[in-house]
């Protein structure tokens, strides 16, 4: 909790929520204004349009993220839980979230709005990847303050006893994930879209979000403890791991469509 109001207690988490919501909704303004960095001078949707799109995005997020975690974080790997007790599918507030799942569902949500109002989807999945890095930084901020996520346990010098994680130091690792996920990446995706033409590829900077993030977070899964109820799965891998190598698939594959799209915007 991060301040009371009387019974009212706001969450750190929900406070990241908000201001990385805010950071995207004001930084996409300002991409969207900025027509010559879009493939042909046309930004996917225009400032209006991204005011609307905001409920889409919130919609996609928490039906992707739940639903994504009811299935990788519970019932595929052998949890009833959520068959016993189905409507607490629905208790989101309890929590389980799944970021993987979270990301398919405002990717969705990008091409369908995309597709509604007639817009280049590999655009809108551009835009919605540019904005999303500072989100995920102060998401990672949020889980280290929580004291949740937290790595293996370690002798480094800036390892961190969490008040959960037993005595021993641990790796802070929700920082390492912050620091990749979200402020390297966003570091390199400005540089992408403001100096190397980068948005005039439609599908090229989603890509280039989608392999950065699958690098980032199967780095720190290295030194992240596995979940508990899940553990290591085949082949030594995590969770985390074996949801983020499609992702990274997935990117490398607009990546390489994005280098094949010519000037009038069509891939061979």
């Amino acid at each position: 909790i991060a301040f009371s109001i009387g019974p009212l207690a706001i969450r750190w988490y929900a406070l990241a929520y908000l201001v990385g919501i805010g950071f995207a909704f004001f930084y996409g303004r300002q991409l969207i204004k900025q027509k010559p960095i879009w493939h042909q001078s046309t930004p996917p949707m225009t400032a209006t349009q991204l005011t609307d799109f905001v409920f889409w995005a919130i919609i996609g997020v928490i039906l992707g993220g739940r639903i994504a975690y009811v299935l990788f974080y519970s019932i595929l790997v052998g949890g009833d839980y959520y068959l016993q007790n189905p409507l607490s599918i629905f208790a989101v507030w309890e929590g389980g979230m799944s970021f993987h799942g979270g990301l398919i569902g405002v990717a969705l949500a990008a091409v369908f709005f995309a597709r509604h109002i007639k817009q280049n989807p590999l655009s809108a999945l551009d835009l919605m990847a540019a904005i999303a890095p500072i989100g995920l930084l102060l998401g990672r901020i949020a889980n280290f303050i929580n004291g949740e996520l937290y790595g293996r346990v370690t002798n480094m010098p800036w390892g961190v006893v969490f008040p959960d994680g037993g005595p021993n130091p641990r790796h802070p690792s929700q920082l390492y994930e912050g620091l990749l996920e979200g402020l390297l990446c966003f570091i390199i995706l400005r540089i992408a879209t403001h100096n190397l033409t980068a948005l005039r590829k439609p599908g090229l900077v989603a890509g280039l979000f989608a392999v950065m993030y699958a690098l980032s977070r199967i780095l720190v899964e290295f030194v992240r403890e596995p979940d508990a109820h899940i553990g290591l799965l085949p082949y030594g891998l995590t969770m985390g791991m074996a949801l983020s190598i499609p992702v990274g698939l997935i990117g490398l594959g607009l990546m390489i469509n994005a280098g094949r799209t010519k000037k009038g915007g069509r891939a061979i």
